[in-house]
């Protein structure tokens, strides 16, 4: 399910933007949002586009559906619970309007250490698997996303978690990036950070730095993302 998510995101010609905001002490707040790019998917919808009747606003609290479904989360094995334990903060509201011609979901996280931050990617698909008492060993995840921060080094790891599934992801975004080659679709994954003192250096040249020193952007296309996830590795060291 997880495999299909992102590929879902590539057929809907989606925008990711994760954005961090760091303080000195280590706290701080973590937010992705999705965001469906409408020129983009007119060019894939084709004449559907205008015959869609959608609407959904939605906002919720992860823990909410812990507590709603107890009875379930309460006879899940201890590493399955730690894991759902990690997401109760994690807040997302997600709104799809063909009115408005709005497709956008947003996580977000506050910490109190960066360490602590979930893999906000996974957020939906795991309250999903508690609503329908799904198995998380059934997963299809290939890749996992962490973080740390030591007052003056700040990390963003990608893990492969599974070669076999990544090659098989790879080969279906490969074909779907050649039925989509003569169409001019954006697919951005756009990484934004703040942090509390100035950077003295990224190990990703192709970065911006802000006028202040204290912020970054780098973006990637979501295609090569997905096939190869470790690009997304980054380290800056603070002043």
């Amino acid at each position: 399910m997880y495999a299909l998510l992102f590929l879902g995101l590539l057929a809907t010609s989606c925008q990711i933007t994760e954005t961090i905001h760091l303080n000195q002490d280590g706290t701080g707040k973590i937010e992705t949002e999705s965001l469906r790019d409408e020129h983009s998917y007119m060019q894939v919808a084709g004449e559907n586009y205008s015959k869609e009747e959608k609407f959904e606003d939605t906002t919720y609290v992860f823990k909410d559906f812990i507590t709603k479904y107890s009875e379930t989360f309460s006879k899940l094995p201890a590493f399955e619970k730690a894991i759902f334990q990690k997401y109760a903060t994690v807040n997302v509201h997600i709104k799809k309007s063909s009115y408005e011609k709005e497709f956008r979901t947003t996580i977000s996280q506050n910490f109190n250490t960066i360490e602590e931050v979930a893999d906000l990617y996974k957020t939906e698909e795991y309250a999903d698997d508690i609503e329908n008492n799904y198995a998380l060993v059934a997963e299809e995840h290939y890749y996992s996303v962490s973080y740390t921060f030591d007052g003056s080094l700040f990390k963003r790891t990608v893990e492969i978690t599974d070669a076999v599934e990544l090659k098989k992801q790879q080969d279906k975004i490969e074909g779907y990036k050649t039925q989509i080659s003569k169409s001019k679709i954006t697919q951005l994954y756009v990484l934004k950070y703040h942090f509390p003192r100035k950077i003295k250096t990224v190990s990703n040249t192709k970065a911006k730095i802000s006028e202040d020193r204290k912020s970054l952007e780098l973006q990637f296309l979501l295609s090569d993302c997905l096939q190869n996830p470790e690009r997304t590795n980054l380290e800056v060291i603070l002043e």
